[in-house]
């Protein structure tokens, strides 16, 4: 008979989250968990079968919520260019407002842990391409109601973005003066008008 669960996966995973998030996957031991969660070694275990597919997990619950706050601010969007903006006012906020200096937990771990581990390489992947697809959707978008020039094609700026949001999500990692973000928003956008 399978063994039932006697907590709640998301509250798990969320106290999961803090500690990734905070240490990084290498530098997050197993007791690390059991002290967050509160669970023991071999619940942890049962529930997630190890460490990596524990992560992925956190991962993939960390995706979600990004991407429910993404499609909540997009729907108000004018044009394009003003969703595009938003995207990167998402990020401003983490940054700024809730006083994220850890950086995003999805950006963290490319730089960490990509091509180390291949569910988490095919996560990341999978991760970008997702968003890439948005951008292009975006950019086609916008230069359909014209508020966002021609000059590249919808991948080659979704490219642009993509990259541009990346770096912008690493330097807030350091940098939280509001001024000094926002200028970066304005000159990445720039390109796009």
């Amino acid at each position: 008979m399978p063994k039932v669960e006697t907590f709640v996966r998301d509250i798990v995973l969320k106290q999961a989250i803090e500690v990734f998030h905070n240490k990084g996957f290498n530098a997050t031991s197993m007791q690390d968990l059991v002290d967050a969660t509160g669970l023991n070694r071999s619940s942890i275990y049962n529930s997630f079968n190890n460490k990596v597919d524990f992560f992925l997990e956190c991962l993939r619950l960390y995706e979600d919520n990004i991407n429910r706050k993404t499609t909540k601010r997009l729907l108000n969007s004018g044009n394009g260019l003003e969703a595009v903006r938003k995207i990167f006012e998402l990020a401003l906020n983490e940054i700024v407002i809730h006083k994220s200096d850890h950086g995003c937990m999805i950006v963290n771990c490319k730089s960490e842990m990509a091509n180390h581990e291949e569910s988490i390489t095919n996560f990341l992947n999978l991760n970008q391409k997702k968003t890439l697809s948005l951008l292009e959707d975006l950019v086609t978008q916008g230069q359909q109601d014209k508020s966002i020039n021609a000059n590249q094609s919808p991948k080659e700026y979704a490219l642009y973005l993509y990259s541009s949001l990346q770096g912008f999500r690493m330097t807030g990692i350091l940098i939280s003066d509001k001024r000094q973000l926002q200028s970066i928003i304005i000159n990445v956008l720039q390109i796009l008008i």
